[in-house]
């Protein structure tokens, strides 16, 4: 199975042995959601690159508190598991199946080999690492500094994209934008006020998309 060597920028460019390595020493692994890839304490055995479906990483601190850091698609590799791999660390954060994933399973032994002998192959890792890392960076920037109104109206306009409806708590969003129940719970409180939501439990309806799509893009 080699055709999944092309669903990935920098690898299809690779010498024909190094694709023929790749090829024969990975695998294709499957996983439900709701599986837990990877957790805290351990330390990666594979580099996976997604073919299909969405893993989501997050980190839960000391107190219970749980932020979303980013999700990796189709066509991408881990920026953790990257790291891990590279520094000889555990995992910090936690990596779950948020629906059905299909991926390729480069050993640890196959990354260290060719990391040592394959420029071409080192290129691959390093472009998707800081495409990652910069995602990951601006994750930071925005929970740190970004206005709660607009990043949860942001986050409300993508959740409901093509729809009218969202099926999402108060806690979910919360954990999604890096804040307390108690914050996001305010605020919805405050666009349903204005108009712009409707609420019932577990159910979010978007009454005046337009208006929250101007907050988002304030």
């Amino acid at each position: 199975m080699t055709e999944w060597i092309e669903r990935f920028e920098g690898l299809a460019c690779l010498p024909k042995a190094i694709r023929d390595l790749l090829v024969s020493r990975s695998q294709v692994v499957h996983a439900p959601a709701g599986h837990i890839i990877f957790g805290p304490g351990k330390s990666p055995d594979y580099l996976l690159l997604l073919l299909e479906g969405t893993v989501r990483v997050h980190q839960t601190s000391e107190t219970g508190r749980e932020i979303v850091l980013y999700r990796v698609e189709a066509g991408q590799s881990c920026v953790l598991t990257t790291a891990c791999l590279l520094a000889n660390e555990e995992y910090s954060a936690q990596g779950e199946a948020e629906t059905a994933v299909e991926a390729v399973a480069i050993p640890r032994t196959v990354f260290d080999e060719l990391m040592a002998q394959s420029g071409e192959f080192r290129t691959f890792v390093f472009n998707a690492y800081s495409r990652r890392i910069t995602d990951l960076f601006r994750v930071i920037d925005e929970v740190a500094f970004g206005r709660i109104d607009v990043r949860l109206a942001a986050r409300l306009i993508a959740m409901g994209a093509g729809l009218r409806e969202i099926k999402a708590t108060h806690q979910q969003l919360a954990t999604e934008l890096g804040s307390a129940r108690e914050v996001i719970s305010r605020q919805m409180h405050e666009f349903q006020r204005r108009g712009w939501v409707s609420q019932s439990r577990g159910t979010i309806v978007l009454t005046d998309r337009a208006a929250l799509a101007g907050l988002a893009g304030h």
